[in-house]
């Protein structure tokens, strides 16, 4: 897992989220935002990332930070996860790829010999005026939330 220091401005987007939300980045500016990417709803790695970035939100949220996921999972599926591992914050149904591509996650993974197009598990922390301050790819979930949380505290 690696973090890089950043300073790129990111383009606005929009995207759907779950409880009917329509989540646009421009309406986002002054609050910092935490965006993580994941394969999957309701896999190991992806429900215990989850958990972690839920049992973390009250200090997230005490850092003026919302917390995004984002996978290409439809809303129907990102409703019911988060509904049973009880996610404080919305999940981004991403199924044209379009957030993927912003964020240029989708890469080419292995799974038991077979190649296929994926999300590669990916944070991405932008700050109060739409900067990207902190990226980690590869991302291992063991104490990830935790660097995230660290991170933010230091913008």
């Amino acid at each position: 897992m690696s973090q890089v220091s950043l300073d790129l401005p990111v383009p606005d987007f929009s995207a759907q989220a779950t409880s009917g939300l329509t989540v646009d980045s421009s309406t986002l500016r002054g609050r910092n935002l935490v965006i993580y990417f994941y394969p999957k709803d309701s896999t190991p790695g992806c429900t215990t990332e989850g958990q972690n970035f839920r049992d973390l939100y009250a200090e997230f949220q005490a850092l003026d930070t919302d917390i995004f996921g984002v996978s290409r999972d439809g809303l129907r599926a990102h409703e019911n996860f988060k509904a049973k591992q009880s996610f404080p914050f919305e999940l981004i149904s991403d199924s044209d790829e379009s957030l993927c591509g912003l964020f240029d996650v989708i890469k080419l993974k292995k799974l038991y010999g077979k190649e296929h197009m994926g999300i590669e598990r990916s944070t991405f922390v932008i700050d109060k005026t739409g900067t990207l301050r902190h990226e980690w790819r590869k991302v291992k979930v063991a104490g990830h939330a935790d660097a995230v949380l660290e991170a933010v505290k230091a913008l």
